[in-house]
This record gives structure tokens, C-alpha cells and sequence, in this order.
């Protein structure tokens, strides 16, 4: 690593605190470069704009999560690693839920400066591989029963998990049913509810084994 990247890096990291910790919108390259000790001036010649620093924090969390959370998921068969891997979402809002607020702030405030780079695009894939490898290996142990498009089921429950866990982690109780749900229950419910429908049936009931 260069010394130009270690100071791209620092500064990335920095602004990922500061965005995780208060906002994407109310975070400026002035507060940034405050906090990271280094010139606004420099921020601007390295980045841009601030576009440009809120993509490259998303990629950093990104691989962060990844890395930490889904790079190595656990069971003893296909439909096992399936649990584990939607299991992930509910201990990532319970340990952090400051990252999904940080991916709600940053698909609105990418709806408004434009779309997201290719890096973090296939960044995303990483996370579908892993469903697709861990499915895969599910049918041929017959762990789970077979589906018609596992890619469009992934993005399909992929999405669901993923936007409960943006609305939840923004902590506002906005109408009265919000006071009286548990938000951690809310997403184990509806893990449990994919888990059922992937759960190998019996042709004569329909039922799980």
C-alpha cells in the first residue's frame, strides 16, 4: 500500500465513523477533514466531492460486513448454511444497527446524486453467491426443496430482510403499532417465514419433514 492509499483509506474510515455515528446528510468534507486531521483541500483533490467519499465508505462497510459476518457461513448442510445466512441479518441489527441506517441514508442520498459505482454493485453479488453456493449445495443434499429461480428468490428476500432491518433501525415510532412490535423479533419472524418456504415438503402433506 502506498502512502497516497493509506491516506485514502484513513480518510475513508474516518468519514465512515462520522456517518455511522451522526448522518450521511448532516456529515460535511469540512467535518470530516476536522476530524481526520487533514486538509478539506486534499479531501477535494482525492475525491472530488462528497459523493465520492459516502460511495467509497459504502464499499468499505460493505466488505467489512461481508468479511466479518457472511464470508464464512456454518451447517452441516445446504438448508443449515441458508439459516446462518439469513441468521446474520437478525445479529448484525442487534450488534449494529447504526450500518443499516447507514444503507437507508445512502440508497436516499444516492436516489438524488446519481447511481452507485460498479465496485459496490459487485460488491452486493458477493452476499448472492454465498445464498446461491450454500442453495445449491442444498438440493444436491436435499436439505431444501427445489425452486424455480433461486436468483430472483434471493433478490426477493434478500430485499425484504434488508429493507425491514433499514425501517426498523431507524428507531422512529412514526404510528401507534410501532410502540408494541419488538424490532428484532419483527426480522426473526420474517427469517423464519423464508426458512419455512425453503423447508423440504412431503409430497403426500405438503408438510415439512
Amino acid at each position: 500500500m502506498t502512502v497516497k492509499d493509506a491516506k485514502l483509506s484513513f480518510i475513508v474510515g474516518v468519514a465512515l465513523d462520522l456517518f455511522l455515528e451522526r448522518s450521511v446528510n448532516e456529515v460535511t468534507v469540512k467535518d470530516i477533514a476536522l476530524s481526520s486531521g487533514i486538509g478539506e483541500a486534499t479531501i477535494y483533490r482525492y475525491f472530488a466531492n462528497k459523493k465520492n467519499v459516502v460511495v467509497a465508505a459504502a464499499e468499505k462497510l460493505q466488505k467489512s460486513v461481508f468479511d466479518a459476518y457472511f464470508k464464512e457461513i456454518s451447517g452441516k448442510n445446504g438448508y443449515e448454511k441458508i439459516c446462518d445466512f439469513f441468521s446474520i441479518y437478525v445479529r448484525v441489527f442487534s450488534e449494529r444497527p447504526s450500518y443499516f441506517r447507514f444503507v437507508n441514508e445512502f440508497d436516499s442520498f444516492m436516489i438524488s446524486e446519481g447511481k452507485a459505482t460498479e465496485e459496490y454493485s459487485s460488491g452486493i453479488d458477493m452476499f448472492k453467491s454465498v445464498f446461491l453456493s450454500a442453495y445449491a449445495e442444498g438440493l444436491k443434499d436435499g436439505s431444501v426443496r427445489k425452486i424455480e429461480d433461486p436468483e430472483t428468490f434471493y433478490y426477493g428476500t434478500g430485499h425484504a430482510m434488508l429493507e425491514l432491518c433499514k425501517k426498523l433501525s431507524i428507531g422512529e415510532k412514526i404510528v401507534r403499532q410501532d410502540e408494541t412490535t419488538d424490532a428484532v423479533a419483527e426480522i426473526s419472524g420474517l427469517k423464519d417465514v423464508i426458512l419455512f418456504y425453503l423447508a423440504p415438503r412431503t409430497p403426500e402433506s405438503g408438510k415439512i419433514k
